[in-house]
């Protein structure tokens, strides 16, 4: 029996042979492994937004402290996502992996038990943490375990079953919140134990141990000045909404302001900065993550706020609105790699110029839907989503091409954590200040009615018809506000790329010189 050392001096060997710490063997468990961890993520996403309404009845959350178990795990993750991809670097993939998933799921088992709101988001803040460590680690792993010529077919599996997961879990998620009712929204959080357990299993029994490649600077100190900085000017945007303490808003916001250039000239003065702020000059790397910012901005505020319009404000069973996510993810599967080779052939610019003004197109259909009072899920807000949905399958692939090719090679990684950062600060942001934004429509249009509940708040079996008439309204008067101002920021998206992203001003390949003659 060959030993401990003979056993990794024989994949240190193999990692210099073949270009990969995996033999060919155990490169499915790698797989295997990175798909169940990234699912973990995705489906806490994506269903949370389905059971916040549930979370809020059994909890008693308001309004800001349900912006706040979203932003909480929004913030961690988005402020040190950097941070984590340099951990795999530093000390090994599967041990980095490995410590994310373990860290996401004691998280995970906390919220399910979280007694009251304030416990619940610190404990997704502590989530988001082993998030930052997972997430970049699922993908980096498959690109280290298989050379270069299997890459690409791992990579279409990983993104297949992501996408899978993505669509079915809320969906799954709505289905058991109708049967089981709305305590059954810890399960969410429960879920996550079993998959991160097989997943770590897997990582530690069947593959084998990578050596660090570089001993990177974590940058601890930015990651903490980022979290600051983003964090406070979350909170005074969330505190701009009554329920969220008015007076601090414009205090935390300045503070978040100064923190951002603390970051930033903090970062400039590192040898090994968190961010390379040099990539800026670059006029389509910068134009590129502007452009996602506000595509990103506008896409997380319609999916966080619209399953709360239609569930406390409409409604609608929870079974229902779960397929409310299946046209986007379903769309980015099956269309994704054929738009990515369109894109190729003319370059990104009209792509994600194309792509954005289409969800500018579904958010303001969604704003006359909910202003008008039209309340039909299959006949009206569905089909908008699957438009919406074909939006970002025309941005997605081309997006990530104009960010690696912005760049030199041997930025393509950090220009990619950057931008994956960018979309979700967007997000984060987007909660916060179009959550407010709903609040004080919806206290404009109820005008301090008595017994009337808050903004995405189910109300109460007694309410009286009149009242109910009042607050169905001004949700959809509150609603309708959020998806006018995402429309105009998937416009300003969309006229982004258009000026700043290379690639033709036309859909056709260009005509060959032979075609001119």
């Amino acid at each position: 029996m060959a030993s401990t050392h003979e056993t990794i001096a024989d994949s240190h060997s193999l990692e210099h042979a073949n270009g990969t710490f995996c033999p060919q063997t155990q490169r499915k468990f790698v797989l295997v492994a990175a798909i169940l961890a990234s699912a973990l993520g995705f489906i806490d996403g994506s269903i949370l937004a389905i059971a916040m309404p549930a979370l809020r009845v059994n909890l008693g959350a308001s309004l800001a402290e349900a912006q706040w178990i979203s932003n909480a795990y929004a913030l961690t993750l988005s402020a040190l996502i950097l941070a984590g991809g340099a951990a795999g670097d530093r000390f090994g993939l599967r041990r980095a992996f490995v410590a994310g998933i373990a860290l996401f799921i004691v998280a995970s088992l906390a919220c399910a038990v979280a007694p009251n709101p304030a416990m619940l988001i610190a404990f997704r803040a502590i989530q988001g943490i082993g998030a930052a460590i997972m997430v970049p680690g699922s993908l980096a792993i498959i690109a280290k375990a298989y050379p270069k010529k299997e890459r690409g077919r791992a990579i279409g599996i990983w993104a297949a079953a992501s996408a899978l997961t993505t669509a079915l879990g809320p969906v799954l998620g709505g289905f058991f919140l109708t049967t089981f009712g709305n305590g059954i929204w810890r399960a969410i959080f429960a879920i996550n134990l079993p998959l991160g357990l097989i997943s770590i299993y897997l990582l530690l029994a069947k593959i084998p141990a990578d050596r660090p490649t570089e001993k990177r600077s974590l940058d601890l100190g930015g990651a903490g000045l980022a979290t600051l900085a983003f964090g406070s000017l979350a909170y005074g945007l969330t505190a701009m909404n009554a329920e969220g303490g008015g007076g601090m808003a414009g205090p935390a916001i300045l503070i978040g302001a100064v923190l951002l250039v603390v970051f930033i000239l903090y970062e400039r003065r590192r040898s090994e900065p968190m961010i390379d702020l040099s990539l800026f000059r670059i006029r389509a790397f910068a134009g590129a993550n502007l452009a996602t910012f506000f595509l990103y901005f506008a896409l997380s505020a319609n999916l966080f706020y619209l399953p709360m319009l239609m569930i406390a404000g409409w409604g609608l069973s929870e079974a229902e609105v779960g397929f409310i996510f299946l046209p986007l993810s379903a769309s980015i599967a099956l269309l994704s790699g054929p738009i990515g080779q369109w894109s190729d052939r003319i370059g990104p610019r009209f792509p994600i110029a194309s792509g954005s003004l289409v969800v500018a197109i579904a958010f303001a259909g969604l704003a006359f839907l909910t202003h008008a009072g039209i309340h039909n899920f299959w006949t009206g807000a569905f089909p908008l989503m699957a438009i919406m949905g074909l939006g970002m399958a025309l941005v997605v692939s081309p997006l990530s091409t104009a960010i690696m090719t912005s760049v030199e090679d041997k930025d393509t990684g950090a220009a990619s954590g950057i931008n994956n950062a960018v979309s979700r600060i967007g997000g984060l942001i987007a909660v916060a200040a179009m959550g407010s934004l709903a609040a004080i429509v919806y206290a404009r249009m109820t005008n301090g009615a008595a017994g009337v509940p808050g903004f995405g708040e189910p109300p109460a079996s007694s309410l009286a018809a009149n009242v109910d008439a009042v607050r169905v309204a001004a949700s959809d008067s509150a609603f309708a506000a959020v998806a006018m101002i995402t429309t105009v920021l998937c416009l300003l998206s969309s006229i982004t790329a258009w000026f700043t992203v290379p690639g033709q001003a036309s859909p056709w390949p260009a005509p060959s010189d032979n075609s001119r003659e």
